[in-house]
């Protein structure tokens, strides 16, 4: 474990580094918290992800939520709870879709490895090309 980052193995931007050492985990979420309101959410959206800080998991943010990965389901689902928990405001919108592996420690960087080696590249596109 790194533990520069909490033993999270995180890039600068904050991505989760492909090939890194990281403990196995075998429970990858995504997460999506936002206030129901108009304008603006970056701020609730960085409470939510720094709630996440307090808790044994790793993770990335992206523009539709934010991927978790955790050793145990009920490490994951107190984070995701504190996540919630942290927006404020009359009505927050909360999305959880879990992945629960049981029988395999395969990360969430594993899986996309997995994904850009069956393409034969990175697994993203450029809309200008």
């Amino acid at each position: 474990m790194d533990e520069a980052t909490g033993g999270r193995c995180l890039t600068s931007a904050g991505a989760i580094t492909p090939g890194a050492v990281t403990p196995p985990m075998t429970v990858v979420a995504l997460l999506s918290v936002a206030p129901v309101k108009a304008g603006s959410m970056a701020a609730d959206v960085a409470d939510a992800v720094a709630a996440l800080d307090d808790f044994d998991v790793t993770y990335e943010t992206n523009p539709m939520g934010t991927v978790i990965e955790a050793e145990d389901v009920g490490v994951l689902f107190d984070a995701c709870e504190a996540a919630h928990r942290a927006v404020e405001g009359d009505r927050v919108s909360t999305v959880l879709k879990i992945d629960d592996k049981r029988a395999s420690d395969a990360s969430a960087a594993a899986k996309v490895e997995a994904v850009e080696a069956a393409l034969g590249r990175p697994a993203r596109g450029d809309a200008d090309q």
